[in-house]
């Protein structure tokens, strides 16, 4: 067994809009009189996820619904499915859909609950948890059949990390600009919002009791370094020019995972990546070999 790791990141990342001086300043008097109230509003707006612009369906393929999540399937031969983002929906992971049909795979892209074109979770309309994510993805994959491959992207990636951690069975994942460790991202978070570091803390309880999971188990790298059992081929894509998502975390995913490619690309950022033409030939084929 590894030794846990003790590395973290450095930078400071979140992934809200910029903050208005104006609004930071009231939260910041606000946090000096009524921390707990302030706790409460920045767990619902962190479990909010933010609405995508559109959220169309992929063209073609056979609609499924799998209680709230909505989803669809093209091809035939071993399945892979596609996990997005945080705010997220399946159509933005569509570059992926027909060369992965092409290279003989089945391919299963869903929204998350509270997300897309899915009805609400487990926490109602609009909100929901990276564990809810990930066990978004084991009831896709019970409703769907067997995991060949698993794609993630951004949040999508660390819920399909994590779903694997705690026993979700595939052959093979590929982390797309993945997060390592939300709570490193509450840092940033309080820092936007300009709340202090004892009502972060309340914060940090409030969301663990929601989510039914202490963060500590949602650092990826340290679960991945004491992993129990033997854990699946991973391929890890990061872009240095990422603004949502530190590619350091990739990094440190890919140093602590066992059989873990690393692959860092410049200029493509957190989304556009998605739709490079050699990220996508690399993922195919570390997908189909």
């Amino acid at each position: 067994m590894t030794a846990p790791s003790t590395e973290k990141s450095t930078t400071v990342r979140t992934q809200l809009p910029p903050i208005p001086p104006v609004v930071r300043a009231a939260v910041g008097a606000l946090d000096r009189i009524a921390p707990e109230l302030v706790a409460r509003g920045a767990l619902r707006l962190w479990c909010t996820p933010a609405r995508a612009e559109r959220h169309a369906p992929i063209a073609g393929g056979t609609a499924f619904r799998a209680g709230p999540i909505v989803g669809q399937v093209w091809g035939d031969g071993p399945t892979v499915y596609l996990v997005h983002g945080w705010g997220g929906h399946r159509g933005q992971l569509r570059s992926l859909v027909d060369p992965l049909v092409a290279a003989g795979l089945r391919v299963v892209a869903y929204d998350a609950p509270s997300q897309g074109e899915s009805g609400p979770g487990a926490f109602g309309r609009r909100r929901t948890t990276l564990p809810e994510m990930m066990s978004a993805l084991d009831t896709v994959i019970a409703a769907q059949g067997p995991a060949h491959a698993v794609v993630g992207h951004s949040m999508g990636a660390a819920a399909s990390a994590l779903a694997v951690l705690d026993g979700t069975a595939t052959e093979r994942l590929v982390l797309v600009t993945p997060l390592a460790d939300p709570s490193t991202y509450t840092v940033g978070f309080a820092h936007a919002l300009g709340f202090s570091e004892r009502t972060r803390y309340r914060f940090v309880v409030r969301m663990e009791a929601l989510a039914g999971r202490r963060l500590a188990d949602l650092d990826i790298p340290v679960r991945a370094a004491n992993a129990p059992s033997v854990l699946p081929e991973a391929l890890v894509l990061s872009d240095r020019a990422d603004k949502e998502a530190d590619h350091e975390d990739g990094a440190r995913i890919a140093r602590a995972w066992p059989n873990a490619e690393l692959v860092l690309s410049d200029g493509l950022g957190h989304r556009r990546i998605l739709r490079d033409e050699e990220t996508i030939k690399r993922i195919v084929a570390f997908v189909a070999a």
